[in-house]
């Protein structure tokens, strides 16, 4: 996953247009965002983690989460060739994880959380760790683009904030998305997160963060691209300079 010097998408339109045709106006979408970041050619891997907090059960229910996934399936088509995303479901712990594939991804989101049960607290950091060791078993030393869906702040902010720190000397950048209640207090410590120190407590910025609102299915698709992409560039130019990423 080093790069494309022509600028080419990792997967090409017409893939997309035979394997998921119902994802073909994302992908033009997410493209566009690719090319105004800069991001054309770029090779990196795509996470996403899903909040299943009791608190998320309405964006299950009426289908946000599951078009949340297909909007981060979509833009890691243009990012990486092997049309995987890794899913990781958390609440208290660890809910489950699976693979989301251009083929086969149509209500994959909802029927997996329909069968893994209860629905716990908040703990970020069972899922970063998750995230980190699928990363490093991986064997890969390309970019990640992790993205992180929450409604609200962890149960153990210190844990959360030790593994991200932690992480800093990965190549993997957390792009958290907050759903919600945007004057909510509980999204005060991802806005701290996002800015923790450099280089006191991380070698690099390795986090961001944005609001997509109470609502989230109403945020337009290149507005959300633009957010999710937004700090992934300056993070590839911190991390190269910092020998985080070769």
């Amino acid at each position: 996953m080093g790069g494309d010097r022509n600028g080419a998408p990792a997967i090409s339109l017409s893939k997309v247009q035979a394997q998921a045709p119902d994802l073909v106006s994302l992908y033009k979408a997410a493209g566009a965002g690719v090319r105004a970041h800069g991001l054309e050619g770029v090779r990196a891997a795509v996470y996403l983690v899903l909040d299943r907090s009791g608190s998320m059960r309405p964006y299950y229910k009426d289908g946000t989460m599951q078009h949340l996934a297909e909007q981060v399936l979509s833009l890691s088509a243009h990012l990486d060739d092997d049309g995987t995303v890794p899913v990781v479901f958390f609440s208290t712990d660890v809910d489950g994880s699976t693979d989301l594939r251009l083929t086969g991804h149509r209500g994959r989101i909802d029927k997996l959380h329909e069968n893994l049960g209860r629905m716990g607290r908040t703990n970020y950091h069972w899922a970063m760790d998750d995230v980190i060791d699928h990363y490093l078993a991986s064997g890969s030393d390309a970019p990640a683009l992790v993205i992180f869906q929450t409604d609200g702040g962890p149960t153990s902010k210190f844990a959360a904030e030790r593994y991200l720190c932690k992480a800093a000397r990965l190549p993997l950048f957390w792009q958290f998305v907050g759903f919600g209640d945007p004057d909510d207090n509980e999204f005060a410590f991802l806005r701290r997160l996002d800015d923790l120190a450099v280089p006191r407590y991380r070698v690099v910025d390795n986090a961001g963060f944005f609001h997509a609102g109470r609502d989230p299915r109403n945020v337009r698709d290149d507005l959300l691209y633009d957010r999710l992409l937004r700090e992934f560039p300056s993070w590839l130019s911190s991390a190269r300079a910092a020998r985080v990423l070769r």
